[in-house]
């Protein structure tokens, strides 16, 4: 095993009655952004509590280079996190709260600047972190992970807060890092930034993981075959369920059809003379096929909420 692999066992947590954890195993392997993904209350928090051993599991076991978190000698120099962007002393500058970490953890100075320009925050470094925005403190927090240089990173949200420009440096910075050789997960609700920045997604629901595959494998496996089709032809769905398709009203004009090839779409509404303006096969997002996998693990959900 790598010293910078992240393995998840079979770990189990219960908080009274409430099962947080229910045999949760993954591995996060080197050279990778992991994207950590699941609906509220499916466990990812625990997760990385159990993993920083901020929590103890009632069985299995999280480890990191093959040891657990507790037991390293200098762990930040071998696992760095942020769950909590705004755990810091505000009246301290953002240097010096570098500095207090890295005098505690027996890291030299020096590094304090390096990680402060890593994440671009050289120019504000001498500023009160509490007068930090949102997307300020998570570079901030970024940096105090970087501060041991460790092989792997572990991550929570740390989209949130961020503008255009910071969630453009974030995909490229997370990115780099893995390509560095460290293992990296990131957990986040933003399908969208998980889709355009990790290799690898681990999708969790209720405490268990649902799948652990490859980002574009996923998203292809994701509504295939479906087709969207647009015409103001009501008689589309008799004609294509005739045929074997699955055919759903979308839109006022449009429709989807799963069950059939799109050129299978187009011959059988060409011989049914049904008119149509448009056909095109659905490309599926990452979002697509996490909507799929965790719809019967939602934990919270508003009446009537649609998914």
């Amino acid at each position: 095993m790598s010293d910078s692999t992240i393995e998840v066992t079979g770990v189990r947590k219960r908080y009274g009655t409430t099962v947080a954890l229910d045999g949760m195993t993954f591995t996060v392997q080197p050279g990778q952004v992991t994207g950590f993904v699941g609906p509220n209350g499916a466990g990812k928090s625990t997760t990385m509590r159990v993993i920083l051993g901020l929590d103890s599991a009632d069985e299995g076991q999280a480890l990191v280079g093959g040891r657990p978190y507790r037991s390293l000698r200098r762990p930040l120099t071998r696992l760095g996190s942020l769950l909590d962007a705004g755990a810091l002393q505000p009246s301290r500058t953002a240097r010096n709260h570098l500095l207090w970490l890295a005098h505690s953890l027996g890291i030299a100075a020096g590094r304090v600047d390096e990680t402060l320009e890593q994440v671009g925050l050289t120019g504000v470094a001498r500023r009160r972190a509490g007068g930090y925005s949102l997307g300020m403190r998570q570079r901030l927090g970024i940096a105090a992970a970087l501060l041991g240089d460790p092989p792997a990173l572990m991550l929570d949200e740390p989209f949130n807060g961020m503008d255009p420009e910071g969630i453009i440096w974030m995909r490229g910075f997370l990115r780099s890092l893995a390509t560095e050789g460290r293992a990296v997960l990131v957990s986040s609700h933003l399908m969208g930034e998980v889709q355009d920045t990790a290799h690898h997604v681990v999708v969790v629901g209720r405490g268990r993981v649902i799948a652990d595959t490859n980002v574009a494998e996923l998203r292809a496996g994701a509504a295939a075959g479906r087709v969207t089709l647009r015409t103001d032809a009501a008689s589309v769905a008799d004609v294509l369920t005739r045929d074997g398709g699955v055919v759903t009203r979308t839109g006022p004009d449009s429709w989807s059809v799963s069950g059939l090839e799109s050129q299978r779409v187009i011959a059988v509404l060409g011989a049914a003379g049904v008119p149509f303006s448009e056909v095109a096969v659905h490309r599926p997002t990452l979002e697509d096929a996490y909507l799929e996998l965790t719809r019967n693990a939602v934990e919270y959900r508003a009446p009537g909420g649609a998914r």
